[in-house]
């Protein structure tokens, strides 16, 4: 865990404001749980009292949550970042799942620029190490391994574009996008070609972003979007017309 000792005069406070960095970078996750109190006071460099005062105000402010028996773990900070009715007229709405891309497009692109030109080396090989976890999947051909993935390959641009409040704002999209809210990726594997064809456009814009192109990071990713879009809407053309072929077909079969 990314934990230093600290040196504060009120040791409390120190550890407060830790925590709450980690949280705010994205390092620490909602659902994480913390190390045990010994430990955790250890990586510190605090004593339990100190400690346990500085969890009880993150707990207060709702930062952290304490579970019976479970420990204590990072709250789900964007839980409400949208409301359930919204999140049900998403899910019912296709018209969309076709402006949640470009708002993919547009901040996804200037993430991946600025990836390109502020991500640190290390930054990068977290991007590169996910894309070569994403190689390795293909041949595996799991629809829900490939989208976590893919969720994760975009989230690590946007973390590498080190801009909080982008950082927070897709990750909640993000989650919405795992539990199949705008769009299943195995819709999109109806057609023979899109598996191999995203993956080339990963590769793409990993390769942009190792090379530190920003222009070219971002037209990849402009690229990639603006492909899934198409295929989407592809498909959905092709769901109309089978649905229009079947009740021909239906009345053919009722015909004498």
């Amino acid at each position: 865990m990314p934990f230093e000792p600290v040196q504060q005069e009120k040791l409390s406070l120190g550890v407060v404001r830790q925590i709450e960095g980690l949280i705010l970078r994205g390092i620490l996750r909602p659902a994480e749980r913390l190390p045990s109190e010994r430990e955790l006071s250890e990586r510190l460099g605090v004593s339990r009292p100190s400690l346990r005062e500085a969890l009880a105000d993150l707990q207060d402010r709702g930062l952290l949550i304490s579970k019976a028996g479970a420990g204590v773990f990072v709250a789900d900070v964007l839980g409400s970042a949208f409301a359930p009715a919204l999140v049900t007229l998403f899910a019912t709405h296709s018209e969309a799942v076709f402006d949640y891309i470009s708002f993919r497009r547009d901040m996804e692109g200037l993430a991946a620029e600025r990836a390109a030109h502020l991500g640190t080396d290390t930054d990068l090989k977290v991007i590169n190490a996910i894309f070569e976890k994403m190689e390795a999947a293909q041949g595996k051909r799991d629809a829900g391994d490939e989208a976590r993935l893919d969720a994760d390959f975009h989230l690590a641009i946007i973390e590498a574009s080190h801009n909080i409040v982008m950082l927070h704002m897709m990750r909640s999209m993000y989650d919405l996008l795992r539990e199949g809210v705008f769009y299943n990726r195995t819709v999109m594997f109806k057609q023979r070609t899109t598996r191999d064809t995203l993956l080339d456009q990963h590769r793409a814009i990993n390769t942009a972003i190792q090379a530190r192109d920003p222009a070219a990071a971002r037209a990849a990713v402009e690229a990639h979007l603006t492909f899934v879009e198409g295929a989407l809407a592809d498909q959905q053309k092709a769901d109309r017309n089978e649905g229009f072929a079947q009740k021909r077909l239906d009345h053919e079969n009722q015909r004498p």
